[in-house]
């Protein structure tokens, strides 16, 4: 018996999961006996819930992958939640989330017999960077903490290229010993988007600099809409702003008026506003106010300027 659901945001990381497990499933056997995949909009479940309940022919195991099972609604996913309630021992059966989010009586039926793989890479940097690290070495290729550090700052947001650049070292470099950032520089193009809250801290610390490189990122590789950018910053300071006069002393403190479920970004809201105290919040959102409109036909000038004077001034307001 064999149950497996993967999940994740990043389609190219599902599918790569999905492939290796299928490729672990098949083994030596013939995957064109082994293997029934559904896929598209225009399958229906209960044919591949059929698929499943069908034992194999001239193999062992029968593989039945079901791709965007998110799609699906709790009624839809009826047959399938009775199948999970006493699979088949001679099927492996994959179900990829997509489409939609995978239903919670999906997951938790997938769990209680068999297991879920979630392809997202963690959020923390330091856990991204060794999450990042292991998948390298996953495939053949090792790189040193400063090189591994490096490629985790230039994927950014976009971890869905992370394969490609993996397969195009190995293919270059084989199994050699630990490669460096001179190594895997050369086959890295436009470095890709980047987490909202790392373009956030840039402005807070008042990194001028840095904080228009992660802006170009964010509108270019990571292919965000001004409009989005400014929905990020407007959340930023809106949270700085609940905070003035409400004599938050504590992360609890924070968390309370901002209503941040975590205690860490309330932590980080709570140093930002005290670096730049009432006054310079109230500009920041006086600041986002024009440029919205501006952003809107207000005054003739292009997005790109419009956000980058926005970010620069806005990295200049501390106290």
């Amino acid at each position: 018996m064999s149950v497996h659901l993967v999940t994740g945001d990043d389609e190219s990381l599902r599918r790569a999961a999905v492939n290796t497990l299928v490729h672990d499933l098949v083994g030596d056997g013939e995957r064109s006996l082994m293997v029934d995949e559904f896929d598209g909009d225009d399958y229906e479940l209960r044919a591949a819930v059929d698929a499943a309940q069908t034992p194999p022919f001239l193999s062992a195991t029968r593989v039945v992958v079901v791709r965007d099972v998110g799609r699906f609604g709790t009624e839809e996913l009826a047959p399938l939640l009775h199948y999970l309630e006493a699979p088949l021992d001679t099927t492996a059966l994959v179900m990829v989330a997509g489409g939609g989010r995978a239903s919670k009586r999906l997951v938790d039926a997938a769990k209680s017999v068999g297991t879920v793989v979630d392809t997202s890479p963690p959020s923390r940097t330091r856990d991204r960077v060794e999450w990042i690290a292991d998948h390298a070495t996953a495939g053949d290729v090792n790189l040193d903490p400063r090189a591994a550090t490096f490629l985790a700052e230039w994927l950014g947001d976009d971890v869905g290229r992370l394969d490609g650049i993996v397969a195009t070292l190995r293919s270059t470099y084989g199994g050699r010993a630990k490669l460096t950032i001179a190594d895997i520089e050369p086959f890295l193009g436009d470095a890709g988007g980047v987490p909202p809250w790392e373009f956030t801290d840039a402005i807070d610390a008042g990194d001028t600099t840095k904080a228009l490189t992660l802006l170009g990122r964010m509108m270019h590789a990571g292919g965000r809409h001004p409009l989005q950018i400014m929905a990020v910053l407007h959340g930023h300071y809106s949270n700085l702003a609940k905070l003035d006069g409400a004599d938050a002393r504590s992360e609890a403190d924070a968390m309370a008026v901002t209503g941040i479920k975590s205690g860490y970004p309330a932590r980080k809201a709570l140093d930002s506003y005290r670096r730049m105290g009432p006054a310079a919040v109230r500009r920041a959102i006086e600041l986002l106010a024009q440029a919205d409109l501006d952003l809107r036909g207000a005054r003739d000038l292009p997005d790109t300027v419009v956000m980058e004077v926005l970010v620069a001034r806005l990295s200049k307001l501390r106290r």
